[in-house]
């Protein structure tokens, strides 16, 4: 997992990171994790960084979907939005967890209060319910803390670190075609 940069930013955020550092590499089988906001934007992942490098071809994607942060997110936003309309169709009350089990591999959202979800891309040897457990700590940990203000600083940490990502990228890319021309 590669570890984001908390500098600059408040308790609440690096105490976010740390909770989900914590998930990551305390649950065994957990392979990504995502926190989405409601509006299905990427608020926080386990591998922020690797999004950007895993497109320019600079890193070997892990098993996932698709190697990506912002690819999970995308999955979450969208089974997340599927179970609530199913769930209002149905007149059932409001979705809590969702689990995928596939040949390969799970996948896990659950509701954070605010609306927003948390989303975990499991292994297929992973034991569904002590990542649902681990889940479940989470959720009650970070879920009195994510308020707008707090969302809206996770999303610009998360540009911020994309747009430095790809600016040193940018930069490297140059720096070898300026050596290969010698």
């Amino acid at each position: 997992m590669t570890a984001p940069s908390t500098f600059g930013l408040s308790s609440e955020a690096r105490n976010l990171h740390w909770l989900l550092t914590n998930l990551v590499e305390e649950v065994p089988g957990i392979q990504s994790v995502a926190v989405v906001s409601s509006d299905g934007l990427l608020l926080l992942s386990s591998d922020p960084g690797r999004n950007e490098e895993a497109r320019q071809g600079l890193e070997t994607p892990r098993t996932g979907p698709r190697g990506s942060a912002a690819d999970l997110a995308t999955v979450v936003s969208g089974v997340g939005s599927l179970t609530i309309g199913a769930a209002r169709l149905m007149d059932f009350g409001t979705v809590k967890h969702t689990m995928v089990a596939m040949d390969e591999g799970s996948l896990f959202v659950m509701s954070i209060s605010d609306g927003s979800l948390l989303g975990v891309h499991g292994s297929a040897d992973c034991d569904m319910s002590v990542v649902a457990y681990h889940m479940a700590l989470f959720v009650g940990r970070a879920g009195h803390v994510l308020t707008p203000e707090l969302r809206t600083e996770l999303r610009k940490s998360l540009e911020s670190e994309s747009s430095e990502s790809s600016e040193s990228s940018e930069s490297s890319v140059s720096s070898e075609s300026t050596g290969s021309a010698r």
